[in-house]
């Protein structure tokens, strides 16, 4: 039962610890935990609904620190906008990826830290061209391509911070996972 409430209470921080980062002002924008959660709670949590839940509750938590930060002056950004609904999905959907990765796989890890914002890069960039928004690029081949351009800094620093938040989500269970069997070995 104690580890069972363990599971929890790491759960509750993760997601409490990954809403307080994102939502801190003047952080880098794009280098943000929660593609990397999407595949840590893909690959290492035996419960699909809880692997979905560990980013987007996550996420929605760091929307609203980030509308009380708007309401109260601290930030032009408010933490809810038409069609965030979206960002949600995208989020969410980048589980899938995790489900295919093995945790004690180094290699699967890291491929998935560079697919995850790559596929989130392509996919709202995408969105963002086709519904008019951002810099409302012309709906044409080349429009498209200047869309993609205008958002490559966020995959840059995407990328980056994907990869370090996966290591150490990632790191860290497999240094827990080697404690635990050197305790039960000395046991």
């Amino acid at each position: 039962m104690k580890s069972n409430r363990d599971t929890i209470l790491t759960f509750c921080l993760l997601i409490g610890a990954a809403a307080l980062y994102r939502a801190m002002p003047d952080r880098v924008w794009g280098f943000a935990p929660h593609i990397a959660m999407a595949i840590f709670g893909g690959s290492v949590l035996k419960d699909r609904k809880l692997s979905f839940a560990l980013p987007l509750i996550s996420l929605f938590l760091s929307d609203m620190i980030y509308h009380l930060f708007y309401l109260n002056g601290v930030t032009p950004i408010s933490g809810f906008y038409e069609g965030q609904w979206i960002n949600y999905l995208l989020i969410g959907s980048l589980t899938f990826i995790g489900f295919g990765v093995r945790s004690n796989s180094a290699v699967q890890v890291g491929a998935a830290s560079l697919l995850g914002p790559l596929a989130y890069f392509l996919l709202s960039n995408f969105i963002v061209w086709i519904g008019g928004g951002g810099l409302q690029r012309a709906r044409t081949f080349t429009g498209l391509m200047q869309c993609y351009a205008d958002g490559l800094p966020f995959l840059q620093t995407s990328v980056y911070g994907t990869l370090f938040f996966s290591t150490l989500l990632f790191g860290g269970l497999h240094l827990i996972r080697v404690s635990s069997k050197q305790k039960a070995m000395a046991s």
